[in-house]
């Protein structure tokens, strides 16, 4: 039995920039993009509750990484909770990884994972079992896992590779695209009966010709919505700019658009968004939150759309370590409504931040996640202001 299949629908259109807005509906609720996903790799979002999510805006969340799931709990825990919705207490909708990025990185180590034609051989980080993870394993533990949305098994692009390697790299993600595919067309819900869409990942490196060509090719496969993926993405944001504006004519405007990794600042969202992109994750924001690193600054008008103005602090990174902060009984940032900054000064913060530092990092993370949401929130509301009527497609 299935139910509430998965679909995607063109709200809203900016008059002036590809910027749109999206509904994403899916069997646990329905999304309006643009949205970031926090990530939760290992099944949570670092010093964040469910709560602290849903209150601060998070509608979509990536949780449960295929790989880390494999290694612990293991499938079976999984599967006897009812599924990452139910093990994670997160009843809303939930997109999960391939492995395809942590095969990328623990490949660095051949002694670790090695990658054929099949897919990658990983040794499990405490008892040395070998963990095998192709475009059937991979499926079939997203299956388990059960989020509404998951991805095709992938080989992620270096930013280093050089042509042929590209090349090399996207006709197998091409190959293992299929076999995702085939496999999640045997049965396209979830082990629960809950409806999955399946999305596939654009590679190619730093090769127009070649992402071009991986564009057209997932187009054709017409997949439930397609990533853009590769280690360039969010990790070089003026060529991920770019390279969005080389293959988006290529897209279908009914298939939502998700950049990987991106979100390490308030203005990457920003960029993407406006060149037509819905969805993105990054782990930036706990991750900078936790090391002290705090988002300051406010959207400012800019012509029809917004930048990120850093209203006085270095990139618009407040860091709470500094002395500076010691008696500084302000907020984070000066009409902030998250917790942190509703509840909080940031005397108190660089206080937790030298002596307890778990206290600090639940407090930061919702500053950083929230600002993030913020950001979303304001796009779509300017989308819906300014934005002509869509046609339906």
């Amino acid at each position: 039995m299935t139910t509430s299949r998965f679909h995607s629908e063109l709200l809203k259109r900016h008059p002036h920039y590809p910027a749109r807005v999206m509904k994403i509906t899916t069997a646990h609720g329905e999304v309006l993009t643009p949205t970031f996903m926090p990530v939760g790799t290992k099944a949570m979002v670092n010093h964040l509750t469910t709560d602290d999510l849903i209150t601060h805006g998070t509608q979509l969340m990536l949780g449960g990484n295929t790989y880390h799931m494999l290694c612990a709990p293991g499938l079976d825990v999984i599967r006897n909770s009812g599924g990452m919705h139910r093990f994670m207490g997160w009843p809303h909708p939930l997109l999960t990884d391939s492995g395809g990025f942590q095969v990328f990185s623990l490949a660095k180590n051949k002694k670790i994972c090695t990658v054929d034609e099949e897919g990658a051989h990983c040794k499990h980080p405490i008892t040395g079992q070998i963990i095998h993870l192709t475009p059937k394993t991979s499926i079939a533990a997203q299956k388990i896992i059960g989020a509404d949305i998951i991805m095709a098994f992938d080989e992620c692009t270096s930013a280093h590779s050089d042509y042929a390697a590209a090349l090399a790299a996207m006709q197998r993600t091409h190959r293992w695209l299929r076999q995702s595919q085939e496999e999640h067309e045997k049965m396209s819900c979830s082990a629960y009966g809950f409806h999955q869409a399946l999305f596939g990942i654009i590679q190619g490196g730093d090769f127009r010709e070649l992402r071009e060509q991986s564009a057209q090719y997932i187009v054709e496969m017409d997949m439930d919505g397609i990533a853009l993926g590769g280690e360039l993405i969010g990790f070089h944001m003026a060529k991920t700019a770019d390279i969005i504006e080389e293959i988006r004519p290529l897209l279908p405007e009914n298939k939502i658009r998700y950049t990987m990794g991106v979100g390490l600042h308030p203005q990457n969202l920003l960029d993407v968004v406006q060149r037509g992109i819905d969805i993105f994750d990054c782990v930036a924001p706990t991750r900078n939150a936790r090391h002290g690193t705090l988002y300051h600054g406010a959207l400012v008008p800019e012509g029809s759309w917004f930048r990120w103005d850093p209203q006085g602090e270095e990139r618009g990174r407040l860091l709470i370590k500094k002395s500076q902060y010691a008696q500084d009984n302000r907020p984070i940032t000066e009409g902030c409504l998250c917790f942190t900054c509703t509840h909080h000064t940031r005397a108190f913060l660089h206080y937790l931040f030298k002596n307890t530092p778990i206290q600090y990092a639940h407090l930061a993370c919702i500053h950083n996640v929230y600002t993030m949401q913020h950001v979303c929130d304001a796009m779509r509301a300017c989308i819906f202001a300014a934005a002509v009527e869509c046609r339906p497609i």
